[in-house]
């Protein structure tokens, strides 16, 4: 049996439980269970946020910058916290973590885009869960107007993934704002190719996000020209891989 390839993204507005600093209760929640996952077959690429956002906590900022600068210096502060928790709560299950670090052009480069997917194929050969993220030390237009659902699209497209996870702080895609309004309700299945699919997307991120339901529904559009399934369910939510994994329905499922 071939192993099967799972693109988890990770919003970071869950993963810093809205700025309050990286949730390790989480972290150690979801490692469990891509350890799991790893153990039914399933490679797991890790494309996680909240650099940005857990630099500022360690800086002692309480608002999000303007100024691109102070932005790098923050990506680059709260990067160091990002990885050291990841490697921490994995190595208790005895797997070693990668830090691989992104920008668009990265990706549109051919030589570049090879000797990465390269890389990724052998780091996932040698058991390694490869923590991708873009590199927002160096690169303006990421920050400025980029976001990791895009992100986490490319390297579905990159390695041929069977699936994409996002994982955010909401339960998945609604036909309206659930924020504003209480009989908002949720779509649970969808095709990719549905013209409502946009329609029901917001254009706006949250305070600490960038992207919104929004470009997740373009990710997921995205994703699926390499015939990846996208799933948008809540990173809060009991044993959510782990159910996916048993076919249990959760969140949004956006077919092919």
């Amino acid at each position: 049996m071939s192993k099967q390839r799972w693109i988890i993204k990770v919003g970071s507005a869950l993963l810093t439980d809205s700025g309050k600093g990286i949730d390790q209760k989480l972290i150690a929640q979801w490692a469990e269970q891509i350890i799991n996952l790893r153990a039914n077959n399933i490679d797991v690429i890790l494309v996680s946020s909240g650099a940005i956002v857990e630099g500022m906590n360690r800086l002692g900022w309480k608002e999000k910058p303007k100024d691109i600068h102070q932005l790098q210096a923050a990506a680059a502060v709260g990067q160091m916290g990002l990885i050291q928790s990841y490697e921490l709560l994995f190595s208790k299950h005895d797997v070693h973590t990668a830090q691989i670090l992104l920008t668009r052009d990265n990706l549109t480069n051919e030589d570049r885009y090879e000797n990465i997917s390269a890389t990724l194929d052998n780091l996932l050969l040698h058991g390694v869960v490869p923590i991708v993220n873009e590199n927002d030390t160096v690169s303006t237009s990421e920050i400025k107007f980029g976001d990791n659902d895009t992100l986490a699209a490319l390297v579905a497209n990159l390695v041929d993934a069977d699936r994409l996870i996002i994982l955010t702080d909401q339960q998945g895609l609604f036909d309206s704002d659930p924020r504003h309004n209480d009989k908002a309700k949720m779509i649970h299945s969808i095709h990719v190719s549905d013209d409502k699919l946009t329609k029901f997307a917001s254009k706006s991120g949250g305070i600490l996000g960038s992207g919104g339901m929004y470009t997740k529904v373009i990710a997921a559009k995205q994703a699926s020209e390499s015939d990846t399934t996208t799933h948008i369910v809540s990173g809060r939510e009991q044993d959510v891989l782990s159910r996916i994994l048993n076919g249990e329905h959760v969140g949004t499922l956006i077919n092919c």
